[in-house]
């Protein structure tokens, strides 16, 4: 019998779940799995302050024997950069997706804004999210898909969203002098719409790894894995098939 072919393993952003990667699963014609991240979905509740160290090696712990094709989106991305720096024998390949690089002091600044209200201001906040990943006058992702984000961002354990959103407005600078350090064959993809995970930090993505291509999908914004599954099906196979074969940044 044949060695089976490794997993993809998909983890997802802050205040989100497993979920979100139904619609990429659907298309996919690989074998995935996806993991709920420290404090989300199904794990319990973090009631401590964490680091991305702290979140990575939670993760770590549960991915799969054997080395997988690794692919975080958003806060899941610095979690899969980490994973690949420190944990190289399990990541075959790296793929970042819509995942914040380097911050500028403004890009900082932005982030620490919704920090600072998430906690008392969580019902205006999952609003604005929405409507910043799901513009209404603009999406064409289906609203049976808009809502089942909602409410599972409606849904946080709130002192566990905190923890991890402290994580995700920080962890790039945690993470970010090591990426030059990632060996494992990379991608960063984002929206060239996206407002927050912008083309440009991709791009510093793509600078800061040794071996990292950039993709940046036209049209799209930040939940990418549901707004266009297919292009980010596509790159991954390419980058799976081809880990060598392309040029980089």
């Amino acid at each position: 019998m044949g060695a089976l072919e490794p997993r993809i393993v998909l983890l997802h952003g802050v205040g989100l779940d497993r979920s979100m990667w139904e619609t990429f699963q659907g298309i996919c014609d690989r074998p995935t799995l996806a993991l709920d991240l420290p404090g989300h979905g199904a794990q319990p509740p973090l009631r401590e302050s964490q680091t991305l160290a702290s979140l990575a090696r939670d993760v770590i712990s549960r991915l799969p024997e054997g080395p997988v094709h690794l692919v975080g989106f958003s806060l899941g991305a610095l979690i899969a950069q980490y994973a690949a720096r420190f944990a190289p024998a399990k990541v075959l390949t790296l793929t970042s997706v819509n995942s914040v690089c380097q911050r500028t002091a403004e890009e900082s600044e932005a982030v620490a804004r919704r920090l600072d209200t998430a906690g008392t201001e969580f019902a205006a906040g999952v609003d604005l999210a929405i409507e910043r990943w799901f513009p209404h006058a603009t999406t064409t992702v289906p609203v049976e898909s808009i809502a089942a984000v909602r409410q599972v961002l409606a849904g946080n354990d709130i002192q566990s969203y905190l923890h991890s959103y402290r994580v995700f407005a920080h962890g790039d600078r945690e993470i970010g002098p090591e990426l030059g350090a990632i060996t494992a064959p990379a991608l960063a993809i984002t929206g060239e719409n996206d407002p927050g995970s912008t083309p440009q930090m991709s791009h510093r993505l793509g600078r800061a790894m040794p071996d990292c291509r950039v993709v940046v999908v036209p049209h799209a914004r930040h939940m990418l894995p549901i707004e266009n599954a297919p292009a980010l099906a596509d790159a991954l196979t390419t980058l799976i098939d081809n880990p060598k074969g392309m040029n980089r940044d």
